[in-house]
């Protein structure tokens, strides 16, 4: 097994995947390009719209099955980036790209140790799945592949987090509130300012804590994060609308969440969706004890099983998951991406050695 040629073959596709555009919702280029490279790879594949999945040739219905899962789109560029974000340039052990390390090199690297499992017979199922609309969640995304894909009955999510093991992350909840008043002169002593009837609302989002703390997320979080009322000067406004990024942990459901907000609120409150739930891997199960086996992570430092306050497509998964990956979350999303060849590298190991002869069962 010559994980420099691993290592290599992953870093090429990489910088083909960040010189083309693929934002969520317009990945069909990057996804072709995809599966020429698993075509190339003597690969065959199954393709549903920008999802491209491969099911592991000795598949046996009798065996557990296991996925591993990275997405293929990326958000848009920030402004600040100080070169091109589409041009993948290697200075030193960086490589420069938008998507590098959000989610390029998880991309590759999941992609590598599947081709190097599939070639020996496991005690598990292999399925790996390349997703698209994952930045937004989208309904295109993996929530159109699941009833597609074989039974699946745990999954590893590729995601930076230095190679540490995530086994929860917390969940999301968008929340659209309105609180009306009624429009009179600004000069005179009339009217019913809406922004004044939001205020109370606004604080009560910004100081309640939810009672239930989890040992791995913390506390729900919730944040005003877009405030809009009036249209000029001299006119009390009629309505303020403003909107709260709801994050949850695994104690309470989006529904829970939603339905204390909306009794504690003057405000009308209607929630974008439920969907996007906080999910949990037992500490003991059989994935989770083998990452922590690994020992140190490939840049020394111990590897501790920790709860992730950033969302993936594990909140779209009916079955329990393991996020861990290359890369450094805090450089997603941020000018000047970039991800260490060197993450790539001790990724597929890591990969590798944690998932080869895993009993699931």
């Amino acid at each position: 097994m010559d994980f420099d040629t691993l290592t290599a073959e992953a870093v090429v596709l990489l910088q083909r995947l960040i010189a083309t555009p693929r934002t969520s919702r317009n990945e069909t280029a990057a996804a072709d390009i995809f599966a020429h490279f698993i075509e190339d790879f003597g690969l065959p594949f199954h393709r549903h719209g920008n999802n491209i999945w491969v099911v592991g040739a000795d598949f046996d219905a009798s065996r557990p099955t296991l996925l591993l899962n990275a997405h293929i789109d990326t958000v848009r560029p920030v402004a600040a980036w100080t070169r091109d974000p589409h041009t993948p340039v290697i200075d030193g052990d960086r490589l420069y790209g938008l998507g590098a390390n959000d989610d390029g090199a998880s991309l590759v690297s999941l992609l590598q140790a599947f081709r190097v499992l599939s070639r020996r017979r496991q005690p598990y199922n292999l399925v790996f799945l390349a997703s698209a609309e994952e930045e937004v969640s989208g309904r295109d995304g993996i929530e159109s592949v699941i009833p597609l894909l074989p039974h699946i009955d745990v999954a590893l999510v590729g995601e930076p987090t230095g190679m540490q093991p995530a086994i929860a992350e917390k969940g999301l909840m968008v929340l659209d509130c309105t609180a009306y008043g009624r429009a009179g002169h600004a000069a005179r002593d009339e009217g019913d300012n809406a922004i004044y009837r939001a205020l109370p609302d606004i604080e009560w989002l910004r100081t309640y804590r939810f009672p239930q703390v989890s040992p791995l997320l913390g506390p729900v979080k919730m944040s005003v994060t877009v405030v809009q009322a009036g249209t000029q000067h001299n006119v009390v406004p009629d309505r303020c609308t403003f909107t709260v990024d709801v994050r949850t942990n695994e104690c309470y459901t989006n529904e829970e969440v939603f339905e204390q907000v909306r009794r504690a609120l003057s405000s009308d409150v209607v929630a974008r969706s439920f969907r996007l739930g906080s999910s949990a891997i037992d500490a003991a199960h059989p994935l989770v004890r083998r990452a922590l086996d690994l020992g140190p992570t490939p840049d020394g430092r111990p590897r501790a099983v920790f709860g992730s306050p950033t969302l993936s497509d594990q909140a779209l998964m009916p079955w329990p998951s393991m996020k861990m990956g290359p890369g450094d979350s805090a450089r997603s999303h941020t000018a000047d991406e970039y991800i260490l060849l060197s993450e790539i590298r001790g990724a597929i190991d890591d990969y590798v050695t944690m998932l080869d002869g895993l009993e699931l069962a």
